[in-house]
């Protein structure tokens, strides 16, 4: 009988070779080099990949500025940048800022922080409710951008031209 027949009872009783089989790992044939921009400021979030702006705003609810991120960026992390240079009476923000670090620094500038405290602090810091309400501004600066279709898709792939759009947008609101 030939080699690799079949036996009525049993498999061949040769090895199976193929030639696809690779028992050792090894880099992939490009892997040498990083494919794709490395500015798309793109990151995983709970909603898939998404990216964040971070925005302080005046009292009439007007942006001031941004930071464009990924999305798994932490809100409190950008806090500083924005707040550099500012000067106001209040600093409203959620609870997501909601820091010691981030108090201090608001108190550094002489102003007064209006977060409300998280609800894993074990001391509760009161907040002044009655200025938290114009809280409500910067979410609907927010709407407004996002009626720029290619501010709420994000059409742009690179971060700077995202941000560039991001401060197009902020002039128009800005228009009376």
């Amino acid at each position: 009988m030939g080699t690799g027949v079949l036996h009525p009872d049993s498999r061949s009783r040769q090895p199976v070779s193929d030639a696809r089989l690779n028992h050792r790992s090894s880099p992939s044939a490009g892997g040498y080099r990083k494919r794709g921009a490395k500015d798309q400021a793109l990151g995983r979030s709970r909603g898939g990949l998404t990216t964040k702006v971070h925005m302080l705003a005046d009292a009439l609810g007007r942006p001031l500025r941004f930071i464009v991120t990924a999305g798994q960026v932490g809100d409190i992390t950008q806090a500083p940048a924005l707040l550099e240079a500012q000067a106001g009476d209040a600093v409203l923000a959620d609870k997501a800022y909601d820091s010691n670090a981030l108090r201090a620094l608001i108190a550094g500038m002489g102003a007064e922080a209006v977060i409300p405290s998280n609800r894993t602090r074990k001391i509760i810091i009161p907040h002044d409710a009655g200025l938290y309400k114009h809280r409500n501004r910067i979410e609907r600066c927010f709407n407004r951008l996002k009626h720029f279709r290619r501010f709420a898709t994000r059409y742009d792939r690179r971060t700077v031209h995202f941000t560039g759009f991001v401060h197009l947008a902020a002039a128009l609101i800005w228009l009376p």
